[in-house]
């Protein structure tokens, strides 16, 4: 599994005693998760407003991500123009999942594949993964 991690999963990663964190610890362990410096950049943005000290957190689980530097632009569904690098990163890097919170937004496509990415929400990867045996 190729995982794409969105802005708002980092954010909540990077809290203290995060289930959000522990989820991602599988990940690391079991796939590749990836992201890029647009997701990076607006979760730094928001812990900077709202909680701080979990800066370097979010440091560190970016260095535990591969960083992908392209986007696609040429995508098959229309989104706000700030949620389209977060999908066009996922599918530069040939990811098989994005994992997004952002119901508003990508909640439409939770579950439906665009351009070989597989968008899902926190609970529906945990399921798949069950599946698998890895939770």
């Amino acid at each position: 599994m190729r995982i794409f991690l969105d802005a708002n999963i980092l954010f909540s990663a990077a809290q203290p005693h995060s289930r959000m964190r522990a989820f991602l610890e599988v990940l690391f362990d079991r796939a590749d998760c990836l992201t890029n410096a647009y997701a990076l950049e607006e979760a730094r943005r928001n812990l900077e407003l709202k909680f701080p000290e979990g800066l370097k957190t979010l440091e560190l689980l970016a260095g535990r991500c591969q960083m992908v530097s392209q986007l696609a632009t040429d995508l098959d569904v229309k989104l706000p123009l700030k949620d389209a690098p977060i999908l066009g990163g996922a599918v530069a890097g040939r990811a098989t999942h994005l994992l997004t919170g952002d119901q508003k937004d990508f909640g439409k496509f939770w579950g439906k594949t665009i351009q070989g990415v597989k968008i899902v929400s926190p609970r529906m990867l945990a399921g798949e993964l069950v599946k698998r045996g890895w939770l």
